[in-house]
């Protein structure tokens, strides 16, 4: 990148202000530098898509447990259900359905 000064004359005033001149060159470095920081965003999200989380979906929980989804919803809120949200997915706990469906819920 460039800068250089200018002396700059409107409307009878003048001032001097300096200025950056980008350079084909510093667009193609900042082209390469973008289209890398792409490439590794993209490799993060497909590594993202890979690695499911564990535990169950609420359709699973509902047919697990047999109830409805504003049970499962108050069951949350009292903290006898621990979720994890991935995108705008929930999963269930998996030792938390267990230990639901062994004191008989």
């Amino acid at each position: 990148m460039l800068k250089r000064r200018f002396h700059v004359s409107f409307f009878n005033s003048s001032c001097e202000m300096e200025i950056e001149v980008i350079t084909k060159e510093d667009l193609r470095v900042f082209e390469a530098n973008l289209i890398k920081a792409i490439e590794e965003l993209f490799k993060q999200y497909h590594t993202s898509l890979n690695e499911r989380p564990e535990g169950y979906k609420t359709s699973d929980v509902r047919k697990i447990l047999g109830c409805c989804t504003n049970k499962l919803v108050s069951l949350r809120i009292s903290r006898n259900l621990r979720t994890k949200k991935v995108g705008g997915t929930l999963y269930y706990n998996k030792d938390d359905i267990k230990k639901l469906v062994e004191e008989g819920f």
